[in-house]
């Protein structure tokens, strides 16, 4: 380390032979470094701050009422479509940055500048947005910034509007399609349970449903016809077991009382009646009713006609009586179940003949009733889609959900924008000066010279016996005292006209 040290030192002291060079060169990178000065202009930057406030109360109010937009990705958007080349070119159109007669690649490469310079930028928490712009003149710079400013706050309501009406439009357009497609649907599922009415699903019973329901309700018909039945043979055989006519000291002095006949006859008519309070005329059990009663009123006739031929008495017991009014009610009894299981029997001989068809009509209706009910559940949405769109546009409409407000307005620093003239005039007074004394060092590599016996030993690799010093006389003294005033005063002449130069720049100058 203390080798490398010791050359360095050694080859900055022997670059004093080449402090000419080194001067030279300083002055050319000084002159160049002047030269591209004159080209480079200070630039000033104007700037503006605009905050966008979004939380408002009517926000909230209105969450669950209508569809609202997302004012914050709203606002976003607008700020980066604000430097495009459409925006941009307009502003040049607007403040006349552009002569009208200039030519094209003029007016574009005006406009490429601008999309490249301005700048736009929006703070991480909050909708805080800062538009700056950099111009060698301020005043232009101020007037394009205030612009900007302009179009970002207007451009908040100028396609609200168009947009609203667009989805407003949209979901009508939706709502009637939707319309056609469940007119068509429920026609479709009128028609296919019109065709298949009375089969499984078309009347919202499952098939086997419906089978096993006619299937319990033969069963339970035909154990009460087995009691009905027996009921009836048990009165029979009472009926067999008992005397007609009572011993003549028994019978009463009233009139006669009605016949089996008409007892039956009777007792099929309020049947009759209590069946059609509840069932119409062409319920089975009406119609076997009717049937027993035309059949008892002929046998009625039948009986008068004996009676006149004959010269026979009726029964005059009345428990004989009795029991023949009871077996007539057991008999109606009878043949009114023995109608209504026959009915029963035909419903479930048509169930079981329509179980090879029945799976595919319910796969049918089922697809109807699926296709139907998402159109049914997608127009419902659309139509209350429509109602929060309709509350949407006039929310959007209201100037209270994004508020834009300008904290700063555009303003001009009176200080240049770095890096300025005069800290580039600094920077290559600096740079000359290094420049120099790089030179000079650097010709010691390209000129290599040997400084003592060690560097000697190292250059020829032969061993050195010893060297002989220079005797310095007073002329020789007297020329280095001469060579150092040259270059003490060349180089303070050179250092006072860098300075000059560097505070004349700093305060405007510029050739």
């Amino acid at each position: 380390m203390n080798d490398v040290l010791q050359e360095g030192l050694i080859r900055v002291r022997f670059a004093w032979r080449y402090r000419w060079a080194g001067l030279a060169v300083a002055t050319g990178v000084l002159a160049v470094s002047g030269a591209a000065l004159q080209v480079y202009a200070d630039r000033y930057e104007a700037a503006a701050k605009v905050h966008v406030n979004t939380q408002t109360v009517l926000k909230p109010l209105m969450r669950e009422l209508a569809a609202q937009p997302d004012i914050d990705l709203q606002v976003r958007m607008l700020a980066r479509t604000l430097i495009t080349h459409p925006r941009i070119e307009k502003l040049v159109d607007t403040l006349q940055l552009v002569d009208k007669d200039a030519s094209p690649q003029l007016r574009e490469r005006t406009i490429g500048d601008l999309v490249t310079k301005v700048r736009l930028e929006g703070s991480t928490h909050g909708n805080l947005y800062t538009i700056s712009y950099k111009d060698r003149d301020p005043v232009r710079a101020r007037r394009v910034v205030n612009s900007l400013v302009e179009m970002f706050v207007e451009s908040n309501t100028s396609s609200k509007r168009q947009d609203s009406q667009q989805a407003r439009q949209f979901i009508d357009d939706q709502i009637s399609e939707y319309e056609k497609k469940l007119a068509e649907a429920e026609n479709r599922l009128k028609e296919f349970k019109i065709k298949n009415f009375g089969i499984s699903g078309a009347t919202n019973q499952d098939f086997f449903a419906r089978m096993a329901g006619t299937s319990d309700e033969v069963n339970r018909l035909r154990l009460e016809l087995g009691a009905a039945e027996q009921s009836r043979d048990a009165l029979r055989r009472e009926l067999n077991s008992e005397s007609p006519q009572l011993p003549t000291e028994a019978l009463p002095r009233t009139a006669a009382g009605p016949s089996e006949s008409e007892l039956r006859l009777d007792a099929q008519r309020r049947q009759l009646d209590d069946l059609l309070r509840r069932y119409t005329d062409q319920h089975p059990d009406v119609i076997a009713t009717q049937r027993n009663i035309a059949q008892i009123e002929s046998q009625r006739r039948q009986e008068l006609d004996a009676q006149r031929r004959s010269s026979g008495t009726a029964p005059t017991n009345p428990v004989f009586q009795q029991l023949r009014l009871s077996l007539a009610q057991s008999e109606a009894q009878v043949a009114s179940l023995r109608s209504q299981l026959a009915v029963q029997q035909g419903r479930l001989e048509i169930v079981r003949g329509q179980a090879s068809k029945m799976p595919q009509v319910e796969a049918d209706l089922a697809q109807l009733n699926r296709d139907y009910e998402v159109l049914r559940r997608n127009h419902q949405q659309l139509v209350e889609r429509r109602e929060s769109a309709a509350l949407g546009i006039k929310l959007d409409d209201s100037s209270q959900l994004a508020e834009f407000r300008i904290i700063e307005p555009a303003s001009v620093s009176s200080k240049p924008v770095f890096p300025s003239r005069g800290i580039l005039a600094l920077a290559g007074f600096a740079l000359s000066i290094a420049a120099g004394v790089a030179a000079a060092i650097g010709l010691t590599f390209f000129f290599p010279t040997v400084f003592d016996e060690r560097w000697l030993q190292a250059a020829t690799r032969r061993p050195v016996l010893g060297g002989v010093s220079v005797a310095i006389d007073d002329t020789a003294r007297r020329d280095s005292r001469m060579q150092w005033l040259r270059f003490g005063a060349t180089t303070a002449l050179f250092l006072a006209f860098n300075a000059a130069w560097v505070g004349w720049v700093m305060v405007g100058g510029k050739l």
